[in-house]
This record gives structure tokens, sequence and C-alpha cells, in this order.
């Protein structure tokens, strides 16, 4: 018999334990980096996978993993493209320095 499909998302934490999650930013501070990463891939000329569903699979992540987003593998931050502009492009700064600043917590907390 085939298996059948499995939703990932189930077995992936959203949240840290406490007191962590509450102390990167808490509920309120996930939609930014996912809101970001979804302006970073999805120009607006248009991408084969929809703003939508890239938000969602950004937003069953931790603030670890969402952070890694914005993030290159270093922790530098990732470049802002260019077809981010305006109050875009403020956000993605912003959105860059938290996630930097979350990468630098985690790895103080021994979180991943």
């Amino acid at each position: 018999m085939p298996a059948g499909r499995v939703n990932a998302a189930e077995f992936i934490a959203r949240l840290l334990p406490a007191p962590h999650e509450t102390n990167l930013g808490g509920e309120p501070a996930h939609h930014l980096p996912v809101t970001v990463h979804a302006d970073r891939v999805c120009p607006p000329s248009g991408h084969r996978i929809g703003r939508s569903d890239r938000y969602d699979s950004a937003d069953i992540l931790p603030f670890t993993r969402k952070a890694g987003l914005l993030l290159e593998p270093n922790g530098k931050p990732k470049p802002v493209p260019d077809h981010l502009t305006g109050e875009a492009r403020e956000r993605a700064e912003r959105a860059v320095r938290h996630a930097a600043w979350i990468r630098r917590e985690a790895h103080r907390r021994g979180l991943h």
C-alpha cells in the first residue's frame, strides 16, 4: 500500500521554548521577517510560486529559521534586492537588522 503524504508542518515547532520566544519579540515579531522574505523572493514581475505560498511556508518556521532566510550562512545580511523600494526597502532593512540580532542571541542562548 502506498504511503500517504505527511504534512511536515505538524512536526515543526514554530514557537521557541519560553522565555526565548517572548524575549526575541513574541508573536508580533514573526510577521516582519516572513513578509520581507515573501517580498524578496516574489518580485513585482511575478514568480512561479505565489507570494502567499512563500509567506505561508516561511511562517511555519521558528524565529531562528526565519532569521536564516534573511542572512547569509556566515550571519551577514543578504543584500536587499533592487526591486524593493520605499517602505518595502525600509522594512527589509529593519528585518535584516532584527534577523542578525536574533541569530546572535540564539547562538548566545544555545538555540538552533
